[in-house]
Order: structure tokens, then C-alpha cells, then sequence
């Protein structure tokens, strides 16, 4: 059975449109990044209230229902820190409240809205080209070769709990895949996919990297991080427009997740051996 990423439904839309949709999004930047929770609800909500405006004047349809999406779904992660633990108590705590942040829109877009903007196209019934395939060997020697040099020099992979016994390398090992798999539904499959109906890709690709990388910001990939992180998440969605396939993206993200597992790992033991180009921490 495959499933196809249908295209964006045809809503009417207005460039004035882009008030409410980047007050929203950067609402993450006041949430995650500077963890300043009051201010950032309330810039939800004004972003919200002017995305009511614009559709009640007739100039969008359905920006309320979409952003507001969006919103919820910032809202849900807002209410836990982002903080790396490995803790039992931790890791369910990610586990239910990302789970919802995907759950929570997932389910009001079908069953309340009854639309499939959101989807989750594991299998498209395409072959991957050969460029594709290359592709991810470019990504996997790519990370091998900047990863090291930014976790190791700039620091910040003290952000991520200090692993050396074996569960508490395996518990991170899960924790870092699990996080990359998430990104990927809520960034991509979620903000950017409602996004999409409103904005040409282009737009919609930088508003869903707002949220991306503050996100990241508060999970750890701060200092230089950004340089990193903000091509990172234009690629992402920028891949996913052309391969429509959740399926390669997230394996995309995986193999750099392998190699920031790799590298936390190096940094605080001195192993694995494969990083000759930076010592450890």
C-alpha cells in the first residue's frame, strides 16, 4: 500500500497573510529560544487574533484553522523544558508531550476539520534515483566532517548528559533517534505541510525554520549552532517538497543524528576513534 503527499489544498489566500503566520512561528523564538513562555503565548495569540481578521475580511480562508494548529502544537511543547535528560521520568515526559505536540493537530485537521492536510507519507511507490542515493552518502560524510569540529570546539555538547556507563549510552542513543523522528513529523509533516496551503514553498520553508531551529536552540544546538541548524531545516523542507517522501527525509535526519550520537559520545569518552580530526572534550 503507498501513500502519495496530495497537494495542498486550494484555499484563497492574500499576502497580507504573512502578519499572522510569522507572528506565530515566531512566537517559537520567545518559547524555545529564550525561553520567555508568558510573552510567547501572548504573541500566539495576537498572531491568532489577526489571522481571524484577515479571514473574517474574506482576503484568506481557513489561516485561523491552520495557524492555530501550529499554535497548539507550540503550546503542548512549551510546557515541559528541553533540556537533554536520559531519566526515566525524563524520557517519558518527551515521549508524551512530543507525542501530543504530533497527536494533538494530527487529530483536530482530521476528525474535527475532516481534512488530510496533515500526513505522514511513509511509502510514495518511487524509486530512490541515484542522485538520492548519493545524497545520503554526501549527508553522512558531511556530518562526519562539521559535526566534530562544532560539539567539540564550541562546547555545547555539555548541553547533553555526560554518557559512559553502557544503558547510559543505549538511553541516549534512543533519545537522539527519537527526538530526529519527531522533528520530522512536526516540522515538516505538520507545520510545514499547513504552511503549504497558504505560501509558495519558499516562504513556507522559511517560516517552518523558525520554529526548527529554535527548537533546537532549547534542545542544545546553540553557540554557533544556527549556521548549522537554519540550512539543516531549509533543506529538510526543501527535500521533502521534491521527494514527497517522509520516509527519505527521515532517514536524511537519522544518518546526522548517527553522527551527533557518535560525537556526544567521543566527546565526553574518547570513543569511538573516528573523528581524527578533532580531539575529544
Amino acid at each position: 500500500m503507498t501513500a502519495a503527499v496530495a497537494a495542498p489544498s486550494e484555499v484563497r489566500t492574500h499576502p497580507i497573510a504573512l502578519v499572522p503566520a510569522v507572528l506565530v512561528c515566531s512566537a517559537a523564538v520567545l518559547l524555545f529560544g529564550f525561553q520567555l513562555r508568558p510573552p510567547g503565548y501572548a504573541m500566539l495569540v495576537v498572531g491568532l487574533v489577526v489571522a481571524w481578521l484577515v479571514d473574517r475580511s474574506g482576503r484568506t480562508e481557513r489561516l485561523l484553522p491552520d495557524l492555530a494548529l501550529i499554535a497548539i502544537g507550540q503550546a503542548i511543547i512549551s510546557t515541559i523544558s528541553l533540556e537533554a535528560e536520559l531519566s526515566n521520568e525524563a524520557m517519558v515526559r518527551f515521549a508524551v508531550v512530543l507525542g501530543a505536540a504530533v497527536a494533538v493537530p494530527f487529530l483536530i485537521s482530521r476528525f474535527l476539520y475532516r481534512e488530510r492536510v496533515i500526513r505522514f507519507p511513509w511509502r510514495t511507490g518511487r524509486r530512490w534515483t541515484r542522485t538520492q542515493w548519493l545524497y545520503l552518502i554526501f549527508v553522512t560524510f558531511a556530518g562526519w566532517l562539521i559535526l566534530p569540529f562544532y560539539f567539540i570546539t564550541s562546547g555545547v555538547y555539555q548541553n547533553w548528559p555526560t554518557v559512559t556507563e553502557p544503558n547510559e549510552i543505549a538511553r541516549l542513543f534512543v533519545g537522539v533517534n527519537a527526538v530526529g523522528t519527531w522533528d520530522e513529523l512536526f516540522f515538516i509533516c505538520t507545520v510545514f505541510a499547513l504552511l503549504r496551503r497558504h505560501f509558495p514553498t519558499w516562504q513556507a520553508n522559511l517560516l517552518q525554520a523558525i520554529v526548527f531551529v529554535s527548537f533546537l536552540w532549547e534542545l542544545g544546538y546553540q553557540s554557533w549552532g544556527p549556521l548549522l541548524t537554519v540550512p539543516f531545516a531549509l533543506i529538510q523542507g526543501y527535500t521533502f517538497k521534491l521527494t514527497k517522501s517522509l520516509t527519505y527525509v527521515l532517514i536524511v535526519h537519522l544518518l546526522f543524528d548517527a553522527v551527533v550520537f557518535c560525537v556526544i559520545v567521543y566527546a565526553h569518552n574518547g570513543w569511538p576513534a573516528i573523528f581524527p580530526l578533532v580531539p575529544a572534550g
